[in-house]
């Protein structure tokens, strides 16, 4: 995919942080971009300011809500190229000294891995010509975070399914991309007190190689994380997930 200009683009958690910056990308290349949130707030503002996009209410653990996603794309637009799953939630928890709640977990691990995984099936069950499926996951999905264990699972597994759609999309050449961003300056994470990269920055390097047919976007720090890892492992995830 060499340009953007009329294709289709769909961005879970659209509206704030690596999503906006993502879809403010797409649009300004001419794109067709279609945006869920859970806020309407939210939506409400980014759809004042983008009044070309399309705004969509969804919470995407919910099986209804991702069918009516999906058709209100098919009527505007008429058919979708790119996916992208964005939407996530870090949640900070010690097990040594917490038990959490199950509801709780479930929630975490649906919202993080589930819901890509099956959003992922659907899409591509309706988008007969769907080019390209992103996804965002973390530089934690290498090393799983101390501070939040269940993160770096839920990222990591999103990774794996990621390289085995990969295998299974070559023959009708699926580009699966996976965008694997450092710490993000975003609201959720103004009280931590470490290096960040923009929304923007991430942005750019999706763009980038989604045109260039890339596996992976290494942004930031992430670039020589996989090389470090092969050359000094242990020092890298004691820094990496104590950091």
């Amino acid at each position: 995919m060499k340009d953007f200009v009329r294709k289709t683009v769909l961005i879970t958690g659209g509206t704030s942080g690596i999503g906006l910056a993502l879809a403010e990308a797409f649009l300004r290349e001419g794109a067709n971009v279609a945006v869920c949130a859970r806020s309407k707030e939210a939506l409400d503002a980014f759809q004042l300011k983008h009044p070309q996009a399309l705004a969509i209410r969804a919470d995407v653990t919910h099986a209804a809500a991702r069918e009516e996603m999906l058709k209100a794309v098919a009527e505007r637009f008429g058919s979708l190229d790119v996916l992208v799953s964005n939407a996530g939630v870090l949640v900070e928890r010690n097990f040594m000294t917490d038990t959490p709640d199950a509801a709780a977990l479930a929630a975490e691990f649906d919202l993080n891995l589930t819901a890509p995984v099956q959003l992922t099936a659907e899409a591509i069950r309706r988008f007969e010509k769907l080019a390209a499926i992103v996804f965002v996951t973390s530089g934690y999905a290498l090393v799983s975070p101390r501070r939040s264990p269940t993160y770096g699972a839920a990222k990591a597994g999103l990774r794996a399914f990621a390289k085995a759609l990969r295998r299974q999309g070559a023959d009708r050449k699926l580009h699966v991309l996976e965008v694997i961003p450092p710490t993000v300056d975003t609201p959720a994470t103004v009280h931590r007190k470490v290096k960040k990269v923009s929304p923007e920055a991430v942005a750019t390097e999706t763009l980038r190689a989604l045109r260039s047919g890339r596996d992976e976007a290494l942004v930031g720090q992430t670039r020589l994380l996989p090389t470090l890892l092969r050359i000094a492992p242990r020092a890298v995830e004691n820094l990496v997930a104590n950091g």
